[in-house]
């Protein structure tokens, strides 16, 4: 072989170009082995498997059993679907009107400041939150612990990402009359331009999908005509994706073949960010399509999001023990709700002021509220012990630790 066919191929190999993309080899791995079953799923549309969380109470809180769901989760994001419906995943939707109306108080205030407009869709009929997670904590604390304390979203996340996840999540609503997005995948590489994709070598593009969970919490119901998402399964599959979804001919194989999963209020999807997906049209009169969307990311992942989680901790806290004094929430809600507030992951840190006490990594923000809670500190005592918590994490000079 001489050199220059042998350096085409390594550079062909090692990394995606948008031109040697085919749709060809797009549809072979679509339709490779695209039917498995699933031992928990209660149904499948079109290849989507759909889970009625009201049967899998029980199996959602048995280690063994737990352990083989989130096996399954984690196999139809990896090589199924790429996509799962958790069908009442919220039994009680009290919580979720509650958030609606602090989230619609959100979306008018923010109006008053100035327009906000969509990614892949044009601006005017939708509205989203930015920061939706923390504006959310911070303005109604007792309806975010109602709403987190909600074991199936901790899990999802644990299935696909493991433990110490980054919860974070964007508010969008689409109006009777909002237009469709344009398909794509998503963060990380799905929030690079094509150019920009294509530099990352391509170990790095089947990264990039481990690093990140999506999903959405319906606040309404969606019928398929107000637009819910349009889902193409197995697409997650396909490894040069990240540079080929703006290509003409995948965006229009998208549109002809897409799938699109009616949800009720209090329903939940999760998918992999490497699927190709689009929120679809709203053609309703009155639909006013409320999604919570949540992007859930690794503890060895970026988040999209900067997020304060030391005051959404400490604006937090009184409230969690509060519930937990008055028997008002148990031990596994409330390291749910820890999980979708507090930071998870020891690490950045700053070791010469924050040295491992016990094992190998410092104790975490989470960890430190968890302990609060069990050996009941005054809310003063844990606003404390954050401040110095945070300032551990700084760079800065070595002078002595406080003991928190």
């Amino acid at each position: 072989m001489d050199h220059q066919r042998e350096n085409s191929l390594t550079e062909r190999t090692n990394w995606y170009r948008e031109t040697d993309c085919s749709l060809s080899d797009f549809l072979t791995v679509l339709h490779a082995n695209a039917e498995r079953p699933l031992r928990c799923a209660a149904r499948s549309v079109r290849g989507i498997p759909v889970y009625e969380c009201r049967e899998l109470e029980g199996v959602i809180s048995s280690g063994r059993d737990r352990s083989r769901l989130l096996s399954e989760w984690a196999s139809v994001l990896q090589d199924g679907a790429g996509v799962f419906v958790l069908e009442g995943a919220f039994a009680d939707a009290a919580c979720v009107d509650e958030a609606t109306t602090v989230f619609e108080s959100i979306i008018e205030e923010e109006k008053k400041k100035g327009s906000k407009s969509d990614h892949f869709a044009k601006a005017g009929a939708n509205d989203r939150i930015w920061n939706a997670q923390e504006k959310l904590c911070v303005s109604a604390p007792e309806v975010f612990a109602r709403y987190f304390s909600n074991p199936w979203l901790p899990a999802a996340a644990e299935a696909w990402l493991g433990p110490c996840f980054q919860v974070t999540s964007q508010v969008n609503v689409v109006r009777p009359g909002g237009q469709a997005q344009q398909p794509h995948r998503d963060y990380h590489l799905g929030f690079q331009t094509a150019e920009v994709a294509a530099s990352f070598p391509a170990h790095v593009h089947a990264m990039s999908s481990f690093l990140t969970l999506q999903g959405a919490v319906a606040h309404c119901d969606m019928p398929i005509e107000s637009g819910p998402t349009k889902l193409l399964p197995f697409s997650q599959r396909y490894a040069q994706g990240y540079v080929a979804w703006r290509r003409a001919d995948f965006r229009e194989y998208f549109e002809d073949n897409f799938v699109q999963v009616p949800l009720a209020k209090g329903d939940a999807i999760f998918f992999n960010p490497a699927l190709f997906h689009a929120a679809g049209p709203n053609r309703t009169s009155h639909v006013q399509r409320m999604a919570n969307l949540l992007q859930i990311s690794s503890a060895y992942g970026r988040a999209m999001e900067v997020m304060n989680r030391t005051r959404m901790s400490e604006v937090l806290y009184p409230v969690l023990r509060r519930r937990l004094i008055d028997g008002d929430i148990t031990e596994q809600e409330t390291l749910s709700v820890i999980a979708s507030c507090a930071e998870g992951y020891s690490f950045p840190t700053n070791l010469d002021r924050d040295p491992p006490a016990k094992g190998l990594a410092p104790e975490s923000q989470a960890q430190r509220m968890l302990r609060a809670l069990r050996e009941n500190w005054e809310p003063d005592e844990f606003a404390r012990a954050l401040a110095n918590h945070a300032w551990r994490h700084e760079s800065g000079e070595v002078v002595e630790l406080m003991d928190y």
